[in-house]
């Protein structure tokens, strides 16, 4: 007896001593269930559509008696059956996976309640130890102690990681299916409730096909539970049909976005942010290059594209394609890679000699020409003696736009009419500015171009249109826009660039029915290849190339960039 006694003194002295050493650096229950998280920010397009999310994704609370019954039937049919008989650990339902996993050599089912899944997600780590379910034991035992059955389901519901950074059914309900969490049917909550086994291999967006397959086994168990009969369930899985995703490719516009948000929203709420992108321009720019880099563009060892286009008025961007796949390549050739736009920048020569007196008719010598040394070419071009100034600009002719920069006051002239109308700097001071020798980035060089769009105001480039924090609107004006040429200077320029696509070097630019004006351009050795366009109240610029510069096979601003313009327009002009 005595020893008994002493045994049993010890032992719970180990025992206390081994539930010290496990419970030691639990955390405090409380602390955790008001718990910060990241901020969620959701950008949708002009037209509502989904873009992205970042963040932590939470939706509206939900409280169990607004959700179906067939919501909270789902989730405690395929994951824990014995919810309500339970208190926080199941002895049986241990016995049963670890029955049915020796039986299939493998593991195939869990012994986790609900329980214990939200006291893994509330307070710990995803790390796999004996301590860490120790802990999770533990805290499963006070959940249950500390909140009634429906009070934990409510909090399993609206805290359970279901993917796509979304926590909670209402979120995970609004991102794969666009519906609040009350409007659920039978299929979708299936759906939904196979997804905390893993969330990645199940993401609809991600793998529709799994996703479909893992409801499946999610409608049999409902039918096992009672929740729904078979006939039901069998509707329910031919019904289930998921949204399209959002835009492929717009991930390069959403980075820009986000990258532009700096101190102006609020650091600790939810934003919701709509857009100023077109999806259907976007769609067609997105599916135009990829057709053309898969065809004639990989034919002329062309790798890479870029597409921009703005609002000329406001400089609204309605479209961004920063290369040929985001996700293989997220880098923003359209924002980011500054290179040289070639003849592309020749408007802003020609802008600096009209503001000097110039007049678009007027003549100008296209032969050849030498400056202290330097010689600059006219490639396949056959001198006339003389041209008009509007030619000189429609054809793209070097020698003749060079001895129109020296009538408009020289490079210093020059630059600082391209500054003036937003071109950043550093810009050359020598005379092959006049030949586009600065290095610029897409998005630069089209907003520069919307003053001779719109009248002669410089817009600044923005990307959201409205902004609500917590559902709340916030004050988020658009950039002012400011004149810094005259109304007819800007007219001139944009009837020259119209003469370009009419008979000069932007011909393949041509939209039947569409007044079109824009600018061609090529850089040495072939290694750029633009085209800035204006048409329907908007600019749109196209970049061609490869990231390591390496020289395409003749391709020249005319041909495939301004091509790809003229087929984005076609195409998102369409309807249907």
């Amino acid at each position: 007896m005595r020893w008994s006694v002493v045994l049993g003194v010890w032992g719970l002295v180990a025992g206390f001593v081994v539930l010290i050493f496990f419970a030691w650096d639990l955390p405090r229950p409380e602390d955790a269930l008001s718990a910060t998280r990241r901020p969620s920010v959701t950008l949708v397009a002009a037209d509502g559509a989904l873009l992205a999310t970042s963040g932590d994704l939470y939706g509206e609370t939900v409280r169990l008696r607004d959700l179906p019954a067939h919501v909270p039937a789902a989730f405690i049919a395929i994951e824990d059956r014995r919810f309500r008989e339970h208190m926080g650990l199941d002895v049986i339902g241990v016995g049963r996976a670890l029955v049915a996993n020796v039986m299939a050599g493998r593991v195939v089912q869990g012994g986790s309640t609900l329980t214990q899944q939200l006291a893994k997600n509330l307070f710990l780590t995803p790390e796999r130890s004996l301590r860490r379910k120790v802990q999770e034991a533990l805290l499963a035992l006070w959940l249950e102690w500390r909140f009634t059955k429906d009070e934990l389901l409510t909090i399993y519901l609206n805290r359970v990681y279901l993917g796509a950074g979304t926590f909670g059914v209402d979120a995970a309900a609004r991102q794969f299916f666009g519906i609040e969490a009350r409007r659920l049917t039978p299929g979708q909550a299936a759906v939904l409730a196979g997804l905390p086994k893993a969330p990645s291999r199940f993401n609809p967006r991600v793998n529709p096909s799994a996703a479909i397959g893992r409801a499946v086994e999610v409608l049999d168990a409902m039918v096992e539970t009672g929740a729904l009969t078979a006939a039901q369930a069998v509707v329910e899985a031919e019904r289930l049909r998921f949204p399209p995703s959002p835009s492929r490719d717009a991930g390069w516009f959403a980075d820009w976005v986000r990258d532009g948000l700096g101190d102006r929203a609020p650091p600790t709420a939810d934003l919701l942010l709509r857009t100023t992108l077109d999806t259907r321009l976007q769609a067609a720019a997105e599916a135009r290059i990829e057709a053309l880099l898969a065809g004639p563009g990989r034919a002329a060892g062309v790798a890479q594209g870029a597409v921009v286009a703005i609002e000329a008025a406001t400089g609204a961007v309605r479209a961004m394609v920063g290369g040929r796949d985001y996700r293989s390549s997220p880098f923003n050739r359209a924002s980011q890679a500054r290179r040289q736009p070639g003849s592309a920048f020749k408007p802003f020569v020609y802008l600096a000699a009209i503001e000097a007196g110039a007049r678009p008719d007027d003549m100008v010598a296209d032969g050849p020409l030498t400056l202290g040394g330097w010689s600059p070419g006219n490639g396949t071009w056959r001198a006339r003696g003389e041209i008009t100034i509007e030619d000189a600009l429609a054809f793209s002719v070097n020698t003749a736009a060079v001895r129109v920069m020296q009538r408009a006051g020289g490079p210093r002239a020059v630059a600082a009419a391209a500054q003036r109308l937003g071109l950043p700097g550093p810009l050359p001071r020598d005379a092959s500015i006049a030949l586009g020798t600065a290095e610029v980035t897409l998005l630069d060089l089209v907003v520069a171009y919307a003053p001779f769009a719109n009248g002669g105001h410089r817009v600044a480039p923005f990307g959201i249109a409205e902004a609500r924090a917590e559902g709340r609107p916030i004050a988020w004006l658009p950039p002012a826009r400011a004149p810094v040429i005259a109304p007819e200077t800007a007219e001139a320029l944009r009837r020259m660039m119209a003469a370009t696509v009419s008979r000069g070097t932007g011909r393949a630019a041509a939209v039947p029915g569409l007044v079109v004006a824009g600018k061609t351009g090529t850089t040495q050795d072939n290694r750029d290849a633009w085209f800035i366009g204006i048409a329907g109240g908007m600019v749109m610029g196209v970049w061609l190339g490869n990231d390591d510069a390496t020289p395409m096979d003749g391709v020249a601003g005319g041909g495939l960039p301004a091509r790809l313009f003229r087929d984005i327009l076609e195409t998102a002009r369409r309807p249907g």
